[in-house]
């Protein structure tokens, strides 16, 4: 396969070449601004210590329906089931008070759960699941309140830490006295079990794909005790490294359910056999998380009940969650808006572009149901090449030739010079929705800088001239270039390249449409290759793919968290360039820029410094076409009115989704206001893998 990536003709050419010396057919222009858009609400900036500390109270209470089991011997009371100083919520903090106890918020999603082993890799089916399910060492989203000068990850399952005099440890404390949701202790022998067994190991993905290279090369993990973990770091002090931690990165499974079925303890075992161990039928799996999966109907419905174990309160020491249950009804993604606004769900994450007009028509009225707000436009889509040439994926012939073309800038300054964006946005929503995406930081975040950021307007007739500079001509007159007459046995072939696009969502599917009509015009054939989220991870994590259209994650966001994803710092931390079966990660010269720049803002904690790093980012990024940025526009939460405690402000999306955003455990339905809609009233979850719920 190294044949053919080394021994390309014209399109392998000038590949360590800088793309501003070879842009004189397609030149940078002026970055019009975003449309204004009014509907987005402001945050009430606090403290990290204005939203929660961790004490012990003078006395706890639960709902009187957990009360009656520890009346009747079934559970331990409330006190015994608490850590030794529970995570309290200050009353200061939320929006109406301290809440009651009933009622069940119903979600719609399109997923599909695969099983409840996260630590393997197993999706629960996104919509929020799996927020209400796992807890992390950190958190990170409700930081969208947090004041900028404050910023620092939430302590969560971890309470505190402090650093070494050297700043190469990091000792955290982790909760003490919490217990998962059977009862059984939480550890560092669970977080031990998620890192040696599940990171560190080479034969599993944890679910949102966590590495060794997550928490940065050359780091361990371990623990002294019980209640302690210690990191140690290669380099000094990089506390960007405790925002990994948080959602969904660093989320320990169940070691006393887990490890008797991972194979180095259990003989015989296979590793598909452990990550499929506890399928979506298998109820009741112990969770830290506020609510337990007791009933799933395939296709139709996951139920999560109250955790009699949680381990947060409110000020007068109430245990949270106030919601008894959580439906997901197994629905499609474009459903789960058209529910929450009709009522009949409520609470979506409104992020398809063209579901908006006809939800803020229907949110409107006076009597809807449910209320919306949009907040700033931290959507965005990237058109990704796929950059490695180093035999990752083991690609064909004109697999290999195509990556050998997105490593040449000429080849990467045509494409994106051959992308319409305005029209692009507004073939998803007519209106002041979408913005021109150059690619890199999205306007309007903390660190993006709009005189750092390269942009190439559309030119069709410069794209085309590009094309035929590198050798890429219609030889056969069929309108579709052809590869040069010297590439490896694909030389006077058609252009043809595959994009792999998420099946799952519509606003992915039309950019991808909309990705192959502008290549069209360029001379390029491009296929769709649309496979469901599962599916398409998994062929973007195997490198079975040319290009991929995918929304970006928090790194382009928030830059603090996900920060080593903003450039191939790692082996497998790019998805569109990771390193082949040898390890080789052959970076360009202008992405190994990119790699310094991370890690020197990784390094630092000096905010002007910080500041400065990620301009150098931003032009490197957008000069060179790291990722082609196709558009990005705003969401909207749309949550039924009769809910309480939801912050104001609060993104769809920015440190985590909006199911986090909101801190659910805190939300709740006044009394006047609750509706019958609970499927397993007055029980509680049952014995790890036994059917449903347990009633008196």
């Amino acid at each position: 396969m190294h044949k053919h990536l080394l021994a390309l003709g014209g399109a392998g050419l000038m590949l360590g070449v800088s793309i501003i010396a070879v842009h004189a057919q397609v030149a940078s222009g002026e970055l019009p601004d975003p449309p204004k858009f009014e509907a987005q609400g402001t945050p009430n900036f606090v403290s990290i210590s204005d939203i929660m500390e961790f004490k012990a109270l003078p006395e706890y209470h639960e709902p009187d329906y957990v009360k009656a089991f520890v009346d009747a011997g079934k559970l331990p009371p409330v006190k015994d089931r608490l850590p030794k100083e529970p995570m309290v919520f200050k009353s200061a903090n939320m929006p109406d008070g301290v809440g009651v106890y009933g009622d069940v918020m119903r979600h719609v999603i399109g997923g599909r759960p695969e099983g409840w082993n996260y630590s393997a890799g197993q999706s629960q089916g996104w919509g929020g699941i799996d927020i209400g399910t796992e807890e992390c060492l950190t958190r990170t989203g409700p930081l969208f309140t947090v004041k900028a000068d404050e910023l620092q990850p939430m302590p969560n399952l971890a309470k505190s830490w402090e650093w070494s005099e050297d700043g190469h440890q990091l000792t955290m404390h982790l909760i003490e006295g919490a217990k998962w949701s059977d009862g059984q202790p939480f550890s560092s022998a669970d977080a031990m079990f998620y890192w040696e067994d599940n990171v560190v190991d080479p034969n599993v993905t944890p679910l949102n794909g966590a590495s060794p290279e997550t928490f940065g090369e050359g780091t361990t993990l371990a623990a002294p005790d019980e209640n302690t973990i210690v990191w140690t770091f290669k380099d000094a002090f990089p506390a960007q490294y405790i925002y990994q931690m948080a959602y969904g990165t660093f989320c320990p499974g169940p070691a006393h359910i887990l490890k008797a079925e991972h194979p180095k303890y259990k003989d015989g075992q296979t590793y598909d056999g452990y990550k499929n161990a506890f399928p979506p039928e298998y109820m009741n799996f112990p969770v830290m998380g506020a609510w337990v999966p007791v009933e799933y109907r395939a296709d139709d419905i996951v139920v999560l009940r109250r955790n009699p174990y949680y381990w947060k309160v409110d000020e007068a020491g109430n245990q949270l969650p106030y919601l008894n249950e959580v439906h997901y009804r197994l629905s499609t993604w474009a459903d789960r808006d058209v529910q929450a606004v009709a009522g009949t769900g409520d609470f979506s994450n409104l992020e398809q572009a063209e579901n908006y007009v006809e939800s803020l028509k229907r949110a409107a009225d006076p009597n809807a149901p449910a209320r919306l707000a949009f907040g700033a436009r931290t959507i965005g889509y990237t058109l990704y090449p796929n950059l490695s040439a180093n035999g990752w994926g083991e690609p064909d012939a004109r697999g290999a030739a195509v990556r050998n073309l997105n490593r040449n800038p000429d080849f990467r300054l045509a494409v994106t010079a051959a992308i319409d964006r305005e029209p692009l946005g507004q073939s998803l929503v007519k209106g002041p929705f979408t913005a021109i995406y150059p690619g890199g930081l999205y306007a309007g975040t903390a660190y993006y800088d709009k005189a750092s950021t390269v942009f190439y307007p559309y030119n069709l007739d410069g794209a085309k001239a590009l094309l035929e500079k590198i050798g890429l001509k219609d030889t056969d007159g069929n309108g579709i270039v052809n590869f040069p007459a010297d590439t490896p046995e694909v030389g006077g072939k058609d252009v043809e390249i595959t994009v792999l696009a998420n099946a799952d969502y519509g606003t992915d599917k039309s950019l991808a449409e909309g990705v192959v009509a502008n290549m069209e015009k360029l001379g390029i054939r491009v296929i769709p290759n649309f496979l469901a989220g599962t599916q398409r991870d998994a062929a973007a994590q195997a490198g079975q793919f040319d290009w991929m259209v995918l929304r970006n994650g928090s790194e382009l966001i928030s830059v603090v968290q996900g920060t080593v994803g903003l450039a191939p710092t790692g082996p497998r931390i790019a998805n569109h360039h990771r390193a082949g079966t040898d390890g080789t990660l052959d970076l360009l010269p202008f992405e190994q820029e990119m790699v310094d720049v991370v890690n020197k803002f990784i390094a630092t904690s000096d905010n002007a410094a910080r500041v400065d790093l990620m301009k150098q980012y931003q032009k490197l990024y957008t000069e060179n076409l790291y990722g082609i940025g196709l558009t990005q526009y705003p969401g909207a939460l749309i949550i039924n009115k009769r809910f309480a405690n939801i912050p104001a402000g609060a993104p769809i999306f920015m440190f985590n989704w909006a199911e986090d955003n909101i801190i659910r455990e805190r939300v709740f339905v006044p009394a006047d206001k609750q509706q019958n809609f609970e499927l397993h009233p007055n029980s509680i979850p049952g014995a790890p893998g036994s059917a449903g719920a347990e009633t008196l």
